[in-house]
């Protein structure tokens, strides 16, 4: 909880779908406009869109890869109706097509491997839903077959657009995020004991802040003493994602905590007791038990695939459109402008010689 917030989703739902949604997202779903029941009414056989070299998506086809997006984005409901919602999945579809049909032998062999394990780990997750995973499909009027092709066309274009992903790419990912951040490869193994100043579950205050930071020196004073703290955090912590683990948090970029969390997970002698670290959660007593930066040789299969993602996006912006030869879905309605001004009258000139 007292982490930077960053987007995310349930994890069984596997890295795929976090390709999947981080795609949704940078297309411009999910901008929810006022725009009347846009749906056209069509048979399922009806051709919405073609592109070159013969390809075309049918009614049934897109409302089908609709539906999927839906039954693992239950928030896109509310927007099934937009027309600039439709005209974003269309082009992830269209997208996802285009590049799968690209993929070459040794991508489709990667894509059936890793297309098996994500479809383990998302039935795993199904399953686990009450009703389990056929009730939920039953629900949304999808078959497994549905999803499986869902994800492996997904895999599968993925794959491919890593294939090409050349190491000056991965590179460029790399010097980009260094950039933006300079620890962003700085990691590190941190406990802690934290002190709230508020109920987790309500926002409300639990304790003033100068309790909350008598209780914290009084936890700093039993750890200093030899105090176990593993069995501290256990007792003390109000962090409910580590206090069960003994309040450690492993391996973990420092970048995705808050500020002064991460100064101090960056500056504090390794194996010290801090003195208590105040942030918008309340005290957090630490103790940094290792700290190290990544070099570029160890993150070079993670970054991977953001460079192919980075393709992906420059295939939507610039290829994309040149490949579309008829779009039948609605559009979306232009923002209205507002009425012109009347042109104002010039000031008199003077003639100057």
């Amino acid at each position: 909880m007292w982490r930077n917030n960053r987007r995310s989703i349930q994890k069984g739902l596997t890295a795929l779908l976090a390709i999947i949604l981080v795609f949704t997202v940078a297309t411009g779903c999910g901008k929810k406009t006022e725009a009347p029941n846009a749906a056209a009414t069509g048979k399922p056989g009806e051709v919405l869109v073609t592109y070159k070299d013969g390809g075309n998506v049918t009614r049934e086809e897109f409302d089908k890869f609709l539906n999927v997006n839906m039954f693992f984005y239950k928030q896109y409901a509310q927007f099934k109706d937009d027309p600039a919602f439709q005209q974003d999945m269309m082009k992830q579809l269209v997208t996802f097509k285009i590049l799968s049909a690209r993929a070459d032998d040794k991508a489709k062999t990667e894509a059936d491997k890793q297309s098996k394990e994500q479809l383990e780990q998302i039935k795993t997750f199904l399953n686990a839903q009450e009703g389990g995973m056929d009730k939920l499909l039953k629900d949304a009027n999808l078959t497994a077959k549905d999803v499986e092709d869902f994800v492996h066309r997904s895999v599968l274009a993925i794959v491919s657009e890593e294939s090409k992903v050349t190491d000056k790419d991965i590179k460029d990912v790399y010097d980009g995020k260094l950039a933006q951040d300079k620890n962003a490869y700085d990691f590190a193994t941190v406990s802690h004991i934290l002190i709230g100043t508020t109920d987790p579950t309500t926002g409300k205050e639990s304790r003033t802040k100068e309790d909350a930071l008598k209780r914290a020196k009084e936890v700093q004073d039993k750890l200093n003493k030899g105090g176990d703290f593993v069995a501290l955090a256990k007792e003390y912590s109000e962090d409910p994602g580590s206090k069960d683990n003994g309040g450690k948090y492993e391996n973990v970029n420092i970048s995705q905590w808050v500020p002064e969390f991460k100064k101090a997970a960056l500056e504090l002698p390794v194996g010290k007791i801090s003195d208590p670290v105040e942030t918008s959660y309340g005290y957090h007593v630490m103790k940094v038990e290792s700290r190290k930066t990544k070099t570029f040789d160890e993150v070079k299969e993670e970054l991977k695939a953001e460079a192919a993602e980075t393709k992906v996006y420059d295939f939507v912006d610039k290829e994309l459109p040149t490949l579309i030869e008829k779009n039948n879905l609605p559009q979306p309605k232009a923002p209205e402008q507002a009425p012109a001004e009347a042109p104002k009258a010039d000031a008199p000139k003077t003639e100057t010689k």
